[in-house]
């Protein structure tokens, strides 16, 4: 065999391995620790649903040093709520039909449940970093709560690479496409831009994402979802109809391909597949940002992503199903490479072609916070490897100017190289937080005991298997120890 057909194995091999991974390995894997987790902490997501859906009341309180709680949510929403969320939500319709929706509303719920328990551990086992806020994520969680610290470093260095670096180069070429093909952009004056604007929030660090993040990201979902609920509110007899077709399908009903069964069968896998991988529960991505938040007591943190995960599939994946199949671009059997467009053309066909210019916009701004989001979630990770400040920064600099290269370029080897490595990553993960499900108990149990007695804070010293884990300085009872 020669080097070119043994590259051109080892790319199919990779290829083949990738589709595997995400299709069926982590579907399933995902699916099942969301169960195990829903069974553990006894339906936090239903259960905790009022601490879920006002644990916005008070996130913005100063952190002094550090980061906001509601900055953390922020940074994690941003990064969700991308454009492989609406190019997601088109592609499920297309592959597994209308019931896939409906699949993608219970996998959240389940979802709700990992992301409580993956963030309550980013807050129990986070750090001091030399900049004065905290760090926190797998790589963290992994080395102080179970001790496996080889481990933790290469979930860290495929976190630096996968999320840090590859991440907004993927965002942002698909960005470029989007705008070369609809406006006539040149693919070199989105990469300027791109570099210009991404430069001083990616370089100013944690910090400065949390801030941008604090006001764009809110921004960016929020004028979105008020084009979509406009287009129901125009149309509610279609959005009933719709609704109605959702559920139908799920259950076999107008089904796909295959009869009953057959299209049950499609609508769940495609529906759980792109539900896990857009409200990223469990992959272990959004608690980098998470474990970076002040907050009095782990728990707290918990139910803002748990309400993250709802915001992302229940509210911003439902408003984008119902805006396709109301608009009608929608029709069974079509091909999956119009996905990418299909939520643009839905809103132009019912609002006019006006509408073209703001929608590139807000794809811009999506590709744009999921850009810099991915880029913190890398270097939260470098710093769990190293303290060098040059070493920091020259990374900062590096993603800046790969997103920018990323948008002239097409990478389809190595974007596949850092899907399988996020991928493995996602599998320790998952791994590791149902490793520690007795912890994540521990905390919500002793939440559950700090709302009847009125003191909302966390203190790591009566419980002797967390002493010499956790940071006593961080946890020990008071208020003000952040």
């Amino acid at each position: 065999m020669d080097l070119t057909s043994l590259t051109q194995a080892l790319t199919d091999a990779l290829f083949w391995s990738v589709g595997m991974l995400y299709s069926w390995v982590l579907v399933f894997l995902l699916t099942g620790i969301g169960i195990a987790f829903t069974v553990i902490l006894k339906a936090p997501q239903i259960r905790h649903a009022k601490d879920i859906f006002t644990s916005l009341s008070g996130s913005r309180t100063s952190a002094l040093q550090g980061i906001t709680s509601f900055q953390a949510f922020a940074v994690g929403v941003g990064t969700r709520i991308g454009i492989g969320n609406i190019g997601g939500v088109a592609l499920a319709l297309i592959v597994g039909g209308p019931g896939a929706i409906f699949w993608m509303w219970i996998i959240a719920l389940l979802g709700m449940a990992t992301s409580f328990a993956e963030t309550v551990l980013a807050q129990l086992f986070k750090v001091r970093h030399v900049d004065g806020t905290f760090r926190g994520g797998p790589a963290y969680y992994i080395a102080r709560g179970l001790g496996w610290k080889t481990m933790a470093s290469i979930f860290a260095i495929i976190a630096v690479i996968s999320s840090g670096l590859a991440v907004p180069m993927v965002q942002i070429n698909t960005v470029a496409s989007t705008l070369n093909a609809s406006h006539g952009v040149p693919l070199s004056s989105t990469a300027i831009v791109i570099i210009v604007l991404l430069a001083p929030v990616i370089l100013g660090g944690i910090r400065s994402v949390a801030r941008a993040s604090e006001y764009l990201a809110p921004f960016m979902a929020a004028a979105y979802i008020i084009i979509t609920f406009v287009v129901i509110f125009l149309n509610p007899v279609a959005a009933w109809n719709a609704l109605v077709w959702i559920v139908q399908s799920a259950f076999g009903f107008g089904s796909v391909a295959g009869g009953v069964l057959g299209g049950v069968f499609v609508a769940l896998v495609n529906g759980a597949r792109r539900g896990l991988f857009s409200n990223e529960a469990g992959l272990g991505t959004t608690p980098h940002a998470a474990g970076a938040a002040v907050v009095a007591h782990p728990a707290q943190q918990g139910f803002l992503q748990a309400l993250g995960v709802f915001v992302d599939t229940i509210v911003v994946c439902t408003a984008t199903a119902l805006l396709i199949l109301i608009a009608g671009v929608y029709e069974p059997g079509m091909e999956a490479d119009v996905a990418g467009s299909l939520t643009a053309s839905s809103v132009t066909s019912v609002l006019g072609d006006w509408m073209a210019f703001p929608m590139s916009v807000i794809i811009f701004i999506f590709g744009y916070t999921s850009a810099y989001g991915a880029y913190s979630y890398g270097q939260v990770a470098l710093d769990h490897l190293t303290a060098n400040k040059y070493v920091s920064y020259g990374f900062r600099l590096l993603a800046t100017l790969l997103a920018g290269y990323g948008a002239m370029v097409e990478l389809p080897v190595a974007w596949a190289l850092s899907d399988f490595l996020l991928g493995l990553g996602a599998v320790v993960n998952l791994i590791a937080i149902i490793a520690m499900a007795k912890w994540v108990r521990l905390v919500l149990n002793d939440w559950d005991k700090a709302k009847k007695s009125g003191n909302l804070t966390f203190d790591v010293a009566p419980y002797d298997s967390l002493r010499d884990r956790a940071d006593a300085t961080i946890w020990d009872g008071s208020p003000t120890a952040q």
